[in-house]
């Protein structure tokens, strides 16, 4: 399962392209929404209080444990600020950085993806 989030719809795009059941982290759903199946959070570079839903999300002990890992979305224009809220979150909730990829993602990063799905089964 692949959770993610998605302002602007770059990363609902890719997350499109990828043959998985994926739920999308909203302002409405983040504090409520308890899964109870291994994921893989992808998520764009935003401002760090864009990205409150998705620490709100993390902080619930029950999701923390079933993320496989993070994901990054970004625009390399931005330099060392390239996919800097998957770093940061990897860092802040110490979950693996699987992959980072630009805008929409090309077909290598959907294979990407696809292969990290198939390790957490």
């Amino acid at each position: 399962m692949i959770v993610f989030m998605s302002l602007v719809g770059n990363t609902r795009k890719f997350v499109n392209k990828v043959n998985e059941p994926a739920v999308e982290l909203s302002i409405d759903n983040s504090l409520d929404l308890e899964l109870n199946t291994p994921f893989i959070l992808i998520v764009p570079t935003y401002s760090e209080e864009t990205s409150d839903i998705v620490r709100e999300f993390l902080e619930n002990e029950t999701n923390r444990d079933l993320c496989k890992g993070i994901v990054g979305a970004g625009n390399r224009n931005f330099a060392q600020l390239f996919c800097y809220t998957a770093k940061d979150l990897s860092k802040e909730f110490d979950l693996p950085l699987l992959h980072l990829f630009e805008f929409q993602g090309s077909s290598l990063d959907v294979k990407k993806i696809e292969e990290e799905l198939e390790a957490i089964v």
